[in-house]
């Protein structure tokens, strides 16, 4: 099984914190989407013959495409390879452009799964995050959605940035679970350098973002979700059972899949590309049939640490003996050996003798544990 990423690098305006490959002018829409079909041409054989069984809309902003743009895309993956009758096609989208028009022409297409970035149901909130929806669009997107009959919906939200006090991220949280919804996805403001948001902080204009914060609200957050019935399945995912995202847990499973598009990743367990995240550049290249991508090579010691990365975000955890049985080479030892640590500090737990699980606790330093069991030339 594999999965197909289409990212659309196009959005309305740039939020402030945001540092995702986009550009706000649509002058060279048509000719982008045109090269990325030629890309899907050209990188068919990237997944040999595994059957495709998500299909994802990224960016950017996906629903700046118009109905029958995105149902081009799902149609030439059919053409190109085996999809699954039952696969999991998911449409990011805005608030603001699920109008009812949109959602009735796109009832028509083979998306089954919406991902709306809400990101805050708050109006000052959306403002300082300079979003191009406001608060009313937040709700009635969501709703309308539902009342065409779609079921499978996951939001989008943000926490630990000044202006949300703990009751304004309560009241958040308690729109996800007043409306239904059930998917979560929840990310804390992080300042990425080169945006906006950089740019304020610096200049004095906006205060520096609180990790105080971000901890309570991520750690109350976990409780209030888990009470309501949702499972925490991935560190910045929770969902009520059977509506995990098959696409997304593909990845932390260590899938294959194929990114198509400027910045888009592909990864088939034995090597990682990666295209320029530049339009002008991604252009010219496939003009002239040429893939303009970064090509990596995995070596043995780069695949365990991605496994490592990705399953310690999981509430599955990290499978030592699936490191035995796909690496060998003494691996297990070494990262038993360098989580005692935090399993003696609570951070890890053991789960049937040999799996490795963040506890609530670890998931707050995620990273950090992942890191401190990366295999290196030293520690082999």
């Amino acid at each position: 099984m594999a999965g197909i990423y289409f990212h659309i690098p196009f959005c309305k305006q740039a939020c402030h914190y945001c540092d995702f490959h986009f550009s706000t002018s649509q002058k060279y829409k048509g000719e982008i989407l045109s090269s990325m079909l030629e890309e899907l041409e050209l990188q068919k054989n990237y997944l040999g013959s595994e059957t495709v069984e998500t299909i994802y809309f990224g960016g950017g902003t996906p629903s700046v495409l118009s109905p029958s743009e995105i149902q081009r895309f799902i149609d030439r993956v059919a053409v190109q390879h085996h999809v699954s009758s039952d696969a999991e096609v998911t449409l990011e989208a805005n608030p603001d452009d699920l109008n009812p028009q949109r959602v009735k022409e796109l009832r028509e297409t083979s998306i089954n799964r919406f991902s709306i970035g809400i990101q805050s149901f708050f109006e000052e909130d959306l403002r300082w995050m300079n979003r191009a929806h406001n608060a009313q669009e937040a709700d009635a997107a969501i709703k309308r959605v539902q009342d065409a009959g779609f079921e499978n919906i996951t939001a989008d939200l943000i926490y630990g940035y000044p202006l949300l006090t703990d009751e304004k991220w309560k009241s958040n949280l308690g729109k996800i679970h007043e409306l239904d919804i059930p998917h979560v996805s929840v990310y804390s403001m992080t300042v990425e350098s080169k945006t906006a948001l950089a740019h304020f902080i610096a200049k004095g204009k906006q205060p520096e973002m609180n990790d105080s914060q971000s901890a309570d609200q991520f750690t109350y957050m976990i409780g209030q979700l888990r009470e309501w019935g949702f499972e925490h399945y991935e560190t910045s995912n929770f969902a009520k059972p059977g509506h995990y995202s098959r696409h997304n847990t593909n990845y932390w499973k260590g899938v294959s899949y194929l990114g198509i598009g400027p910045s888009a990743h592909s990864f088939n367990g034995e090597t990682r590309k990666w295209n320029v995240a530049n339009n002008a550049k991604y252009l010219s290249a496939m003009l002239e049939n040429r893939i303009p991508a970064e090509l990596e090579v995995l070596r043995e010691e780069d695949r365990v640490n991605e496994y490592i990365m990705t399953s310690l975000r999981t509430m599955w955890g990290m499978d030592l003996e699936r490191i035995d049985r796909d690496f060998g080479g003494g691996y297990r030892d070494v990262i038993e050996d360098n989580a005692r640590v935090f399993v003696e500090r609570g951070w890890l737990d053991r789960k049937d003798g040999h799996t490795l699980v963040l506890s609530d606790a670890g998931k707050l330093f995620s990273d950090h544990i992942a890191s401190e069991l990366f295999i290196d030339d030293e520690s082999k």
